[in-house]
């Protein structure tokens, strides 16, 4: 499994727990962060489940086999 998939996820996380915060806080900046801090790990997850179907396909496609 690809680094970029769990930093992704932890990404995710985190910006769920800050958006919650805001939210619980009246504070609409934090809230606002922890939405992004969401959607820039939805990427990053997105990114490294393409890196590891690229490496699944290359060894699938190895001499080897």
């Amino acid at each position: 499994m690809d680094s970029d998939r769990i930093e992704g996820g932890l990404k995710e996380g985190a910006g769920k727990v800050k958006e919650e915060l805001g939210d619980a806080t009246d504070n609409p900046s934090t809230e606002l962060e922890g939405k992004q801090d969401q959607a820039e790990g939805k990427i990053q997850q997105g990114w490294g489940e393409a890196k590891d179907t690229v490496r699944d396909v290359m060894d699938d496609d190895s001499p080897d086999r």
